[in-house]
């Protein structure tokens, strides 16, 4: 759900594709643009632009620019990830009134993080799948001169995520170890749907470094376990893992949310190749 949004009033099953006949879809960031490249794909008169820079990472502070702006101004719809991610969705709500915003976490269940719903849908690829229906879905109703092709791009990509989603299982099912110790809150879904367990997390705050009473709390909690590793992040600073690897003896290993990468057609397999590289992490570290 888009919080605070009231997306479904943005939604409408008329046409409207730009004055210049090409039908605009911007994407919010990268995750959402790796979905709407897949859907998409070899559509004669639709584009697809990522708003933010590609090595943004996730939106959770995130202010509009000028740029940004402008880019709207230009677009037919937004392809949103919803859950919260997008906390100025409401300014451009306010201010581009004919903008279609698809909501692509539409009807997804979600975790909590005490009272705060947790925004990273995308890294469940139950709920990925999920996401790249609910795009092709109301894109089909944003502009249904391409509805058909959007859907026949959705049913390719599909057996693609599920294909993904087996083979993960096969590899991570039976591991021995299940504790992790994440770097910030992106990983609640993926691990709910591998099973695993995030004993806690080096960064509540991501960005800001953790208290030396926190970071002692992490080192505690890491010293029992049999198979001692720590998960950074390739968007953020390791020094914090890093003094707790020294105190622990634990072996510091990257996992990546899927957050940065190139915006060009070299994404459209960013998904699976990464989720695949987290997948094979993994296997090597909790065995």
């Amino acid at each position: 759900m888009l919080t605070g949004c009231g997306a479904g009033s943005n939604q409408s099953s008329s046409n409207t594709t730009g004055k210049d006949g090409t039908f605009h879809i911007v994407t919010t960031f990268y995750p959402m643009y790796i979905d709407a490249i897949n859907i998409t794909k070899g559509i004669d008169g639709v584009t697809v632009t990522n708003m933010t820079k590609p090595q943004t990472g996730c939106l959770h502070d995130y202010q509009l620019t000028t740029e940004d702006m402008k880019t709207l101004e230009k677009a037919d719809a937004l392809i949103a990830n919803g859950a919260g991610m997008e906390n100025f969705l409401d300014k451009v709500i306010k201010e581009q009134k004919k903008l279609k915003v698809i909501d692509a976490s539409k009807g997804i269940e979600l975790l909590k993080d005490g009272d705060e719903e947790n925004p990273h849908v995308w890294l469940s690829i139950t709920a990925n799948i999920e996401q790249v229906k609910n795009i092709a879905e109301q894109l089909k109703a944003a502009d249904p001169q391409h509805a058909d092709a959007y859907q026949a791009n959705a049913d390719a990509y599909i057996p693609k995520l599920e294909a993904l989603k087996k083979e993960m299982h096969e590899t991570l099912d039976n591991i021995p170890h299940k504790d992790i110790v994440t770097f910030h809150e992106a990983f609640p879904y993926f691990a709910k749907e591998f099973g695993l367990h995030i004993l806690t997390v080096i960064e509540r705050e991501p960005g800001t470094e953790p208290t030396p009473t926190e970071l002692q709390a992490v080192i505690e909690q890491v010293k029992p376990l049999t198979a001692k590793v720590l998960f950074t992040e390739p968007q953020y600073s390791p020094e914090a893992a890093k003094t707790i690897a020294r105190e622990t003896g634990a072996k510091i290993y990257t996992l990546d949310p899927v957050v940065t990468g190139e915006a060009n057609e070299s994404a459209m397999d960013a998904y699976l190749t990464t989720m695949r590289k987290n997948m094979n992490t993994l296997k090597e570290a909790l065995q």
